[in-house]
């Protein structure tokens, strides 16, 4: 028998706890957010951030991974293409638990999961154009470096290229051997 999970068992079975995380996963992932129980949501939040964190890999092991539990491509691919990218540059804290009143039928405490908005700062995107910048501008000091070597030569064969076809059939072997005769 499996090392049963700490703290509360949401259904029967750990089958049936599986597949309610990944229905409420999908659900926040399709959302944004969800009204649920304190103990759902806190269950919830470690399994919302690993699948995250998948995403923003963004390799095709990483969406298997992922489809093996949201099982909704619409999903998976709004979670590969628009949040995963959103959180490029933040290591964890995907998600958000605020806590509500009790439900009204059974006084269960209620909570609201979301996912955390990442702010766009403005600086972010302007840094990384100028490191790319600063990249693009190293390569291309790399290569006027030895662009010298390798120019020489081809502005050399200019040069005899230009010269006229006179001069060019004088300088030709056979040439020489004609004029000596």
């Amino acid at each position: 028998m499996p090392t049963p999970t700490k703290g509360a068992r949401l259904g029967g079975s750990p089958a049936h706890e599986r597949m309610m995380l990944a229905n409420l996963a999908t659900s926040l992932f399709r959302h944004g957010k969800i009204t649920t129980t304190e103990t759902k949501a806190r269950r919830l939040r470690p399994l919302a951030e690993q699948l995250i964190t998948k995403a923003k890999r963004g390799d095709l092991h990483s969406r298997r991974r992922v489809l093996t539990v949201v099982r909704d491509k619409d999903v998976v691919f709004e979670l590969f293409d628009t949040i995963a990218p959103r959180y490029a540059n933040r290591n964890g804290g995907y998600t958000r638990i605020v806590k509500t009143g009790p439900r009204k039928g059974d006084a269960a405490p209620m909570a609201i999961i979301e996912l955390v908005e990442e702010l766009v700062v403005a600086e972010a995107p302007a840094r990384a154009a100028k490191k790319t910048a600063r990249k693009a501008a190293a390569q291309q000091d790399k290569v006027e470096a030895l662009a010298p070597e390798e120019n020489e030569p081809a502005a050399q064969s200019k040069v005899d290229d230009e010269t006229t076809p006179e001069a060019s059939d004088a300088d030709a072997p056979g040439a020489k051997d004609d004029v000596k005769d």
